[in-house]
């Protein structure tokens, strides 16, 4: 964590700059068995590549609104930061209908048509994988995105009192988004080092500051579980080691 970082993408350049090898992002879902663990280099790669679909395929520019149809999912957590590279304002569950482009899973492929703008869908398969056949209308992002290139440059870089993400009808700047996330980090208690399991959604700030942000504000991590399973709750806190537990109320 470093004090001068004024929006998400700097924390995790910040991150990377401290320890490109330590696990960020753990994903379970416990309805297909997939696990998924992403250290910072790995992590901060795929949204390096998303970046780039994003400036340059999609011509995203700072200001635009990505309406992101997504759960919490790994994938959706390079998303979010992506958007931030590019200075976009990422829109967990926004209006389609309001968005210039839009990022949909497979179940919300009929509400994202109502984007007038980009259209990108993620099938949310184990690995990364690809639709089987590409839904009308979208980009397959398992296919756009491989041959991005593995470092971003914006060409404008994000301002930190620019619009950075628009939650449960709220709208934060990137510096609102830092600042809140490390506030939230000091209250949970997380330290460097801190492994923090949520199995919240990404519909509202406490999820994604606990799913994402406040760890990565901390110099954390966070073991993200979708469709948890209450009985292996107390077997993955010991094998993930996991130091805070966020659950839905």
């Amino acid at each position: 964590m470093n004090a001068t970082d004024r929006t998400p993408a700097d924390l995790l350049r910040s991150a990377l700059a401290d320890d490109p090898a330590r696990p960020l992002v753990t994903f379970y879902d416990d309805a297909t068995g997939e696990r998924v663990e992403l250290s910072v280099a790995t992590f901060a790669n795929w949204v390096a590549k998303t970046a780039n679909l994003l400036q340059d395929e999609l011509s995203a520019e700072p200001g635009d609104r990505v309406a992101l149809l997504l759960p919490a999912h790994w994938q959706t957590a390079v998303w979010l930061l992506a958007c931030s590279s590019v200075g976009a304002v990422a829109a967990p569950g926004g209006d389609p209908g309001k968005a210039d482009l839009v990022v949909a899973g497979p179940d919300a492929l009929e509400r994202a048509r109502g984007c007038s703008g980009e259209r990108v869908a993620l099938s949310l398969r184990p690995l990364g994988g690809r639709f089987p056949q590409p839904p009308e209308g979208f980009l397959d992002y398992a296919v756009e995105v491989p041959g991005q290139g593995d470092h971003f440059a914006a060409y404008a870089p994000p301002a930190p009192d620019g619009a950075a993400l628009a939650v449960a009808g709220a709208e934060l700047t990137g510096a609102a988004v830092v600042e809140r996330a490390r506030a939230d980090a000091a209250a949970l208690g997380l330290a460097p080092g801190s492994r923090l399991l949520s199995a919240r959604g990404y519909d509202d700030w406490e999820g994604l500051s606990h799913g994402l942000l406040a760890p990565l504000a901390a110099g954390g991590s966070v073991v993200l579980c979708r469709h948890l399973d209450a009985g292996a709750l107390a077997s993955r806190r010991e094998s993930e080691r996991v130091t805070h537990t966020s659950l839905p109320a």
